[in-house]
């Protein structure tokens, strides 16, 4: 009895590691892909600083965000007032990929152990022979 549960102990670790992993995921709250760069812009008035031969001062930095979704690029400027909450959706979502990462691995873990940890094991069987 001591033996088959010495055998299930990484088993139970996996599972256990992947019962810790859902909960820190329900935890997470709102997430969202993507990075926030500041840009700079030229504007449509010619008379404008931002328009000078020499040494011109380009408005901005202008939070943008980028992020792909689907396959399809998407950019969004940020109002100033909107930036904290956005960074921490950021943080989410790179802590969302991580988790979720780690989950895959487990799972791969787990079926190496519960599929093929057997086959391995087991003496190779003899091809028939032909009569």
């Amino acid at each position: 009895m001591i033996a088959v549960m010495n055998k299930n102990d990484p088993l139970q670790r996996l599972k256990q590691e992947i019962e810790c992993i859902k909960q820190k995921l329900l935890d997470l709250g709102p997430i969202h892909p993507g990075s926030i760069s500041g840009q700079y812009h030229v504007c449509g008035t010619a008379s404008c600083r931002c328009h000078a031969p020499v040494n011109p001062i380009k408005h901005g930095p202008y939070n943008k965000l980028t992020y792909s979704y689907r396959g399809r690029s998407n950019c969004r400027f940020v109002r100033p007032e909107c930036i904290d909450e956005l960074r921490q959706r950021l943080d989410n979502y790179k802590t969302f990929r991580e988790l979720t990462a780690r989950w895959v691995e487990l799972s791969i873990e787990m079926g190496k152990a519960e599929f093929f940890a057997k086959a391995e094991k087991a003496p190779a069987a003899s091809p028939p022979t032909e009569t």
